[in-house]
């Protein structure tokens, strides 16, 4: 096993958080074991966080601080650490969302990051095949973190409707991820709408993007390609993304109707009464 005393703690956030983990816990005079019995996991979990094995969630960070009396240290450090498991390509333009004060998405394929259920989460997320499979869960759930925020961004997120009928990890998964979407209906801050199969073809064929607004900062496009996504501030991109948008929207069926899609969606292909798909035949 790898000794903590060798990590570099300013070699990244989890290496820190390891490293001050294991700082903490002995200057309080527990061994792992113990700290595991008083936050309610193994010391073998202790021992693989201090050791950048496993990357801590946010329920272990704040039974930590409870535990050692950290005045919130962990719960702040896992902010960090969970960023820093996002792919790299990735990081900056989830740094400049959580900062958006406008949100607008088209999505052709998945759910929007935001909205993802973990279980909807995991299930894309595997495809990738990657080796940390649930330091990415967790870092997209703490990237949704910033919905809960005092003021969170204004968001409208436009879904193709192929994406309610794509059963990403089951059916079950795909009816508590619809059942997600419901929650947002009427709400202040978020607005969801479907854009239909009948529509035919429409501004955005060429794919997913996402249009970010601050307020103290130009405009950014963002896009994604099949190994890494683009950022751009170019004006010309913004007004054609802007006015890609507008149409996109105005093709879209209302929040209400949208809503009424998607539980007609939820009943009929992913309800309990549903037939499954046929499998293939090999």
């Amino acid at each position: 096993m790898a000794n903590i005393q060798s990590l570099d703690p300013t070699a990244s956030p989890l290496d820190y958080y390891g490293w001050e983990l294991r700082r903490q816990r002995e200057a309080h005079g527990l061994r792992q074991g113990q700290l595991g019995d008083i936050i309610f996991c193994t010391g073998s979990l202790v021992g693989q966080i201090e050791t950048t094995k496993k990357v801590p969630t946010r329920d272990f960070s704040e039974r930590v601080d409870a535990a050692l009396g950290t005045d919130g240290l962990f719960s702040r450090l896992i902010g960090l650490v969970l960023r820093s498991q996002l792919p790299t390509w990735f990081q900056p333009y989830a740094e400049m969302e959580a900062k958006a004060a406008y949100i607008s998405t088209y999505q052709a394929q998945l759910v929007y990051g935001l909205l993802q259920t973990e279980e909807y989460a995991r299930a894309v997320l595997a495809t990738g095949m990657p080796d940390d499979l649930e330091g990415l869960v967790a870092a997209r759930v703490e990237r949704q973190r910033v919905l809960e925020h005092e003021q969170p961004p204004l968001a409208w997120v436009v879904l193709d409707e192929a994406v309610l009928h794509r059963p990403i990890g089951g059916p079950e998964v795909m009816r508590r991820q619809l059942a997600r979407l419901l929650e947002f209906s009427g709400h202040r801050w978020m607005h969801v709408q479907v854009l239909p199969n009948k529509v035919g073809a429409h501004a955005s064929l060429a794919g997913s993007f996402n249009f970010l607004r601050f307020d103290d900062n130009p405009d950014i496009v963002y896009t994604e390609d099949i190994i890494s996504g683009h950022m751009t501030a170019n004006p010309e991109t913004i007004r054609e993304a802007a006015l890609r948008y507008a149409r996109l929207q105005a093709a879209a069926l209302s929040v209400e109707d949208s809503a009424e899609l998607i539980i007609r969606v939820m009943e009929e292909r992913y309800g309990h009464g549903s037939q499954p798909e046929e499998q293939p035949v090999a």
